[in-house]
């Protein structure tokens, strides 16, 4: 087939008469006008002012234990529950939700869909259904600003905003913005604190239908708010009609899905957490070393505690539970009943100073052994003694006579405490808890020796940390309660390895209810308890494992109760809850070893004067020294062999002191024949002087049964005389 041919004249004037067409096009004026108006539009599209997104938007702060779990959601500035969420941390299903039923065509208009607005205008007339044409953009745009949209002027602004976001944002920013402001009914605002309020986790963790659940709130919160104990009908039938919507062939159990609020949450460690908050102003998000299942289990010790022991007059406790590997503050108790007005429940007892009683008194025995005054078998007096204007006594008002430095410390013996604080230098126990940070507002003087017995009020944190260096081979550390707070790789020496370790030896003793038989094959617990003067506190701190756990008993009121002693009221409390953690959450068993490097060695010891054993020391006992420190000597019992005891006795053999010459009235039963009789005899012989109370003190003076014994004036810190048949009584 031939192709036609049309000639040049034809085929330019053709092209002429095309060329002029278009020229005339050009110069209407109604097309001048229109390119004018798009001109003025995209310019004015470029010069839209930048308006804020959320910046003066005030948020909730979510308060968090170690493991994610919320412990707290405060209220905002403007009283709301609103959590802020990054995008990322939004569950796709609920982002795909809100969009199908709020604005399908998200990601492809200007911020302004054309068509939905023409149907809307169309429908304005009468006996037509109104449709809304609010796309995401300008929702976020209403409620970022306060916008009233009922209005045509509302609209327009409405609109203007919304191409201002739109502008300077992109569509993830706005999506983002929108779902942390979308109302979901009450006070609640965000997805972040509708899924924490309503479903009790993070909006990540949202399945389907609960993701199809929340999307159709925002549009009537008011109406389809989640209710607590009964399904909301407003909201299934909406959820029913987003299915109809998305015409999406769903399994017919997510449609049924009825969705209810959990019930009202309480408060979650509320000491721990007002603390925080205190502390945290104007962080978002705290994520804190609070365990919280270890948390519920103390709670719920102390409560049953409390419960079954009221009779007795015990209200009130605080416990504070540490690892000491980070510090990290694991349970904090304030007390038993934080919305009890009746024990002053919110009152911290963990922050609260009290008498620590004696349970400070293992650091005079540790700063004894760093300055080498003792060793764990030392002899010590435990017989009445003044110091100056100051007469301790024992809690049980008796003495003991010549006891060894561990069992001093372990049956907690005021007069060897205060014999060897009082010989402390460079420091003293009072330079020693300055120096460890606890405030003590008075000087050394006005406290005097009374230190070691509780004469000052210290915080249990104090004692938690001073107990966890003991635990850290002589490393102070501070407490850790939020996630960003570092973990002090080493921490600030306040003694030495070898001090600290000894010292909790000191301290593994037997449980209360069990026997040193039974201690010796359990998980070793190193404890201390205390108890205030006056019979306020009761105290019993432990270091297991790698935790140390503080429980208290007492009034914040101050008031006194016999009950208040360390080892019946606090220690049973402390074994329970050590005995609940280790059953939920066992760990096997390690040995209490040495720090690797210590200068430390383990030798026979003699087991009358804590000396190295001699020739003639037939009972001897295993224990540590530090060499170079350590005050050790041979064992001076051979001495023993040329006394006689029937005209002068001595009592260097047993308590390593010296005798004077008004020692020649103390007799024994009879003259022993060799060193062990004579060992025995001397045992027997203190055991009948102090521990059978055949004496009583009066004034400053100790009169001894029976007639003509008298001790050494040295040995019991005054003069002796010999006690006649009767006291006389003043006229």
């Amino acid at each position: 087939m031939k192709n036609r041919v049309i000639p040049n004249a034809v085929r330019d004037l053709s092209r002429g008469h095309g060329l002029h067409k278009l020229r005339r096009v050009i110069r209407a004026s109604w097309v001048r006008s229109l390119a004018l108006l798009g001109m003025t539009v995209w310019f004015a599209w470029l010069l839209l002012p930048k308006p804020p997104l959320l910046e003066g938007i005030s948020f909730s702060q979510c308060v968090r234990d170690g493991n994610g779990k919320l412990l707290r959601v405060t209220l905002s500035a403007d009283q709301k529950f609103r959590i802020w969420t990054p995008l990322h941390d939004i569950s796709p299903a609920l982002i795909d939700a809100t969009l199908r039923f709020e604005d399908k065509y998200y990601r492809h208009h200007p911020g302004v869909n054309p068509v939905a607005l023409l149907r809307s205008a169309l429908n304005l007339r009468p006996g037509h259904a109104h449709n809304g044409a609010s796309t995401i953009t300008m929702q976020l745009a209403r409620l970022r600003y306060h916008l009233r949209t009922r209005t045509l002027g509302g609209k327009f602004v409405q609109i203007v905003r919304a191409l201002e976001l739109e502008r300077h944002y992109s569509k993830a920013e706005i999506l983002e913005a929108y779902l942390n402001l979308a109302p979901y009914g009450r006070n609640i605002e965000g997805v972040g604190a509708a899924s924490q309020i309503y479903f009790g986790k993070t909006a990540a963790h949202l399945t389907r239908p609960e993701s199809i659940s929340l999307s159709v709130i925002p549009q009537s919160p008011t109406r389809r708010a989640l209710l607590v104990d009964r399904d909301n009908g407003s909201l299934d039938s909406a959820q029913s009609n987003w299915y109809d919507r998305a015409k999406i062939d769903w399994q017919f159990s997510a449609r049924l899905f009825s969705a209810r609020a959990r019930s009202e949450r309480r408060f979650l460690a509320p000491h721990f957490v007002q603390q925080l908050l205190a502390a945290e102003k104007g962080r978002d998000e705290i994520v804190t070393t609070l365990d919280l299942a270890k948390q519920q289990l103390i709670e719920r010790r102390i409560a049953d505690y409390v419960r079954t022991n009221r009779s007795r007059g015990i209200q009130n406790a605080a416990a504070l539970l540490v690892d000491t590997r980070d510090m990290n503050v694991l349970a904090q108790v304030g007390s038993s009943d934080f919305f009890n007005a009746d024990i002053q429940g919110q009152v911290d007892g963990t922050r609260s100073p009290r008498s620590p009683g004696s349970t400070l008194k293992p650091f005079v025995y540790a700063l004894a052994l760093e300055q080498g005054l003792i060793h764990p078998l030392s002899i010590l007096s435990d017989t009445p003694h003044s110091f100056a204007d100051y007469n301790p006594e024992n809690f049980d008002r008796e003495f003991v006579g010549p006891i060894r430095a561990s069992d001093a410390l372990a049956r907690s013996r005021n007069l060897p405490a205060v014999e060897l604080a009082s010989r402390l230098r460079d420091p003293t126990l009072y330079e020693f808890l300055r120096a460890a940070g606890v405030k003590l507002p008075r000087s050394e003087p006005l406290y005097g020796l009374a230190l070691p017995l509780g004469g000052a009020e210290v915080t249990m944190e104090d004692l938690v940390r001073l107990y966890a260096a003991l635990a850290n081979n002589g490393e102070l550390r501070p407490l850790r309660r939020t996630s960003r707070e570092a973990i002090a790789a080493r921490g600030r020496s306040i003694m030495m390895p070898e001090a600290a370790f000894l010292t909790l030896e000191m301290l593994n003793l037997p449980r209360p209810e069990m026997g040193r038989a039974y201690s010796d094959h359990a998980a070793p617990v190193f404890w201390k308890t205390g108890t205030s003067h006056g019979f306020r506190d009761a105290w019993s701190i432990a270091v297991f494992n790698h935790y140390v756990l503080a429980v208290w008993i007492g009034n914040f009121d101050g008031r006194a109760n016999g009950t208040f002693v360390g080892r019946i009221a606090a220690a049973p409390l402390l074994f329970q809850i050590i005995d609940s953690l280790r059953l939920s959450w066992p760990e096997p068993n390690q040995p209490h070893l040495p720090p690797p490097g210590a200068n430390l060695k383990r030798v026979s010891f003699c087991a009358v004067s804590g000396d190295l054993p001699g020739p003639h020391c037939t009972q001897q006992v295993e224990g540590w020294f530090i060499p170079g420190i350590s005050p050790i000597k041979p064992c001076a019992s051979s001495a023993v062999k040329s006394m006689n005891f029937g005209r002068r006795s001595c009592c260097r053999s047993f308590a390593g002191l010296e005798c004077r010459e008004n020692c020649r009235r103390l007799s024994c039963p009879e003259r022993p024949r060799n060193l062990s009789r004579a060992v025995e005899t001397h045992r027997e012989l203190f055991r009948r002087l102090m521990g059978k109370r055949f004496y009583r003190r009066r004034s400053a003076q100790s009169h001894c049964k029976p007639r003509r014994m008298r001790m050494c004036a040295r040995f019991t810190g005054s003069r002796a005389r010999p006690l006649s048949a009767k006291p006389r009584r003043r006229k």
